[in-house]
């Protein structure tokens, strides 16, 4: 079993930025599929990033790619998302994901409970 906790959400200006961490405990999740997800108020959750096994390997959605990068640890079996030039639109509750497969549609293995990002103008 894997448990995930975020940490490094906050209030930030526009054009600000934060770096999300999520560690992981439980078992080293070194061959795992990492992702970050976003959930704003009253929109469904949508893939931000995603970053495979080798760490070699990233996935984003269009609207944050060369503003967040994301990247992991092995050593501190964390993943981190670094979040620059910060928007209104990312104003969301950030999640961590896990998984065994590369990018799978759905099923995520693990999931952590979030933490808060928000942008203000």
């Amino acid at each position: 079993q894997v448990q995930l906790v975020e940490s490094g959400g906050g209030l930030v200006q526009v054009g600000g930025s934060l770096r999300l961490s999520c560690v992981a405990s439980g078992r080293a999740i070194s061959s795992y599929y990492a992702a970050w997800f976003r959930q704003a108020p009253g929109k469904e959750r949508e893939f931000v990033a995603g970053i495979d096994w080798s760490g070699t390997e990233t996935n984003y959605v269009d609207s944050v790619k060369g503003r967040f990068t994301i990247s992991r640890d092995y050593p501190k079996n964390t993943v981190y998302l670094q979040m620059d030039s910060l928007k209104p639109e990312d104003t969301a509750v950030y999640y961590c994901a896990a998984d065994p497969r590369y990018l799978p549609r759905d099923g995520w293995h693990y999931w952590g409970q979030g933490t808060q990002v928000a942008v203000s103008s």
